[in-house]
């Protein structure tokens, strides 16, 4: 009998017989915690799972499935062009208007086709970092020289972050560079301009489904909002078009499925996720029953989201059990984070960047919720580390993240994250 690992079983049992025993029930803050954590993941379930994870995981599935691995080595690999590689993935964040969980499976699709672990991270970081809705709201709401700090030092970090990662992991980098040199060239099977239309259709689809709402009733960005479902329709239109023609799907199968989509459309237009829901399982319907390439991406897609699902409402419903949701608190009183980010102190700025690495922000609540804590005496500094910190990461986000690419890599990639933030807020504090 192995008693190393015994002890560590009866360990465990041990500590969830003393949780169970001592549950404070009855205690008013434990009782809010917990419907706090129901809340927060049923409001995560409403708002993000359909209209952004639900997309993000049909690209992650078509980037397994229509992307050859040596395209991906070749732009994001080891042995890539590293400017390339590192340009292509710390802008990626000014089209990609997602969260930190939403980016999840984007990441891991590209890292398990070959992607370099520095320009992986890179993404992964800017993916959510670097959104130019939130950073215009930044700017507009908070200060341009705050929005301007924003841009530069999300930019700044997903490079150095990425670049750290590969250092700091080189050996495998390395070893994984050597494996990749003999890696053939895929047989094209379709022309690069039909892919690239293919999965701009999707990521369009993602993008303005999730457009925010900006403050003013006028000008570009209201226009884009008061009309993304309009947008988004024509696209998933386009992305009809192109199941036909080159994916040899019959063309009544797509018929059936937009005819509940346009009826929900004109029926309930006050509620544009039904139509949406409808567009989702007629899509899932048709792939998943396909033998061909489309059969093969709805697998990969459903592979994703079996593996990533289940750790983000954990992850979500621990956020909310310790946190709280934007505007209420949990278990830890929302009065010891706001008394902790004062002033311009090393702790104030190490306290943001955690605060802000372990809660959930989803896209554009931060700048609503730093709002709130700047006019409660919040420094500029922790300010600032907050937004560089909390938009990449989240308890979900890193047991995801765990999941994908292993714990020490995640626990590097979380301090460098904190470290980084710190010390850009620090700096911001001091000159402003």
């Amino acid at each position: 009998m192995d008693w190393k690992s015994e002890w560590k079983k009866l360990l465990l049992i041990i500590a969830g017989f003393l949780i169970a025993f001592y549950l404070p029930l009855g205690s008013s803050s434990f009782n809010n915690a917990i419907f706090e954590a129901l809340y927060l993941v049923k409001w995560y379930a409403r708002e993000h799972v359909l209209l952004c994870l639900i997309p993000a995981f049909f690209i992650a599935g078509a980037i397994g499935v229509f992307v050859s691995q040596a395209s991906v080595m070749k732009y994001l690999g080891a042995r890539a062009n590293k400017i390339l590689a590192y340009g292509v993935a710390s802008i990626s964040g000014t089209i990609l208007a997602v969260c930190s969980c939403t980016v999840l499976p984007l990441f891991a699709g590209i890292y398990r086709m070959g992607a370099g672990l520095g320009p992986a991270t890179a993404f992964l970081y800017s993916g959510p970092a670097i959104n130019i809705l939130a950073i215009v709201l930044t700017a507009r709401v908070l200060g341009m020289e705050l929005g301007i700090a924003r841009a530069v030092g999300a930019v700044v970090f997903s490079v150095v972050i990425g670049l750290a990662m590969h250092f700091i992991f080189r050996k495998e980098e390395r070893e994984k560079a050597d494996a990749q040199m003999y890696m053939p060239e895929p047989e094209v099977t379709r022309p690069l301009w039909q892919n690239v239309l293919y999965f701009a259709s999707m990521v369009a689809i993602l993008v303005f489904a999730n457009w925010g709402k900006p403050q003013e009733t006028s000008g570009i960005w209201f226009l884009l909002y008061s009309s993304k479902w309009l947008i988004t329709g024509g696209f998933a239109a386009l992305l009809a078009i192109i199941l036909i023609l080159w994916f040899n799907i019959k063309w009544w199968k797509i018929a059936l499925t937009a005819i509940p989509v346009v009826i929900l459309s004109y029926t309930f237009a006050h509620i544009p996720m039904l139509p949406f829901a409808a567009g989702v399982i007629g899509i899932s319907i048709i792939t998943s029953t396909h033998k061909g390439e489309a059969g093969e991406w709805f697998e990969s897609t459903w592979t994703f989201a079996k593996q990533i699902l289940p750790l983000l409402f954990a992850g979500v419903i621990v956020a909310g059990f310790l946190l709280g949701r934007p505007g209420s608190e949990g278990i830890i009183p929302s009065y010891w984070i706001s008394d902790s980010v004062g002033g311009n102190s090393l702790w104030a700025n190490l306290f943001a960047s955690i605060a802000g690495a372990f809660m959930y922000f989803a896209t554009l609540t931060e700048v609503p919720i730093l709002e709130g804590l700047l006019g409660s005496g919040m420094g500029k500094g922790p300010a600032l580390a907050l937004l560089l910190a909390g938009p990449a990461l989240s308890l979900p986000n890193m047991l995801v993240i765990r999941s994908i690419m292993g714990t020490k890599k995640t626990v590097v990639f979380v301090i460098l994250v904190v470290v980084m933030a710190t010390i850009s807020g620090m700096i911001y504090g001091w000159i402003f």
